[in-house]
């Protein structure tokens, strides 16, 4: 017996007639004790009363690299339970959130009003912006194979500049139109089969949007 056991077996030491131990070695023999039994400690061990009715079930013990290995197993199934009562919670709240298909099509609209709004404000921005240019341009004609006054150019400059950061806004807010369609679609997809009766957290997780809102 090596030294490095005996905490392990001070765990176990038997109570004098409370329990005998027997089990089966790897090579079939059968063997009992009234303690833990040597050629068994990579093995179940059974914990039998006088009549010989099973007490209790003593596991194998464990080397340090073995209870490292079932440790980390437990904290792996630990975690996936967590993940799937966090799964199952989502779609609950999901559900109660949208009861049927018309409230998730409501809290579509008003979710796309923003971004809307926001790309026709700047659409409008654009049409001044280009009416302010046409006197701009008008003046520079005047001024065709010579350098534009410094007060003209800088006009014409800012009205360049305000024109591409409108454009750009527009971009964006187009980007966001069609980010948040996406976020309602997958939902949309996942809400059809939850109020068809598929039990909730069963489904693969939602894909992630492609980018952060920018606001909503």
């Amino acid at each position: 017996m090596t030294t490095a056991l005996a905490p392990a077996w001070a765990q176990h030491e038997p109570i004098a007639g409370r329990g005998i131990y027997t089990c089966t070695t790897p090579d079939g023999r059968r063997l009992t004790g009234d303690r833990p039994i040597p050629e068994c400690l990579g093995r179940e061990q059974r914990i039998l009363n006088a009549d010989g009715s099973t007490r209790s079930i003593l596991p194998p013990f464990l080397s340090p690299e073995e209870r490292a290995a079932k440790e980390a197993a437990e904290r792996r199934a630990a975690a996936e339970r967590i993940a799937q009562q966090d799964a199952i919670r989502r779609d609950r709240l999901l559900m109660q959130r949208y009861p049927n298909e018309a409230s998730h099509q409501r809290a579509r609209t008003l979710a796309l009003e923003d971004a809307q709004k926001s790309v026709r404000g700047s659409e409008r921005r654009v049409k001044d912006l280009t009416a302010e240019r046409k006197p701009l341009l008008d003046e520079a004609e005047f001024y065709k194979g010579k350098a534009l006054p410094p007060k003209l150019k800088q006009q014409l400059d800012a009205n360049d500049a305000a024109v591409e950061a409108q454009k750009t806004l527009i971009e964006n807010q187009k980007a966001e139109v069609v980010r948040i369609n996406g976020v309602f679609d997958a939902e949309l997809k996942r809400l059809r089969k939850l109020w068809a009766g598929t039990a909730p957290g069963s489904l693969p997780p939602a894909e992630p949007p492609s980018r952060a809102a920018s606001g909503g």
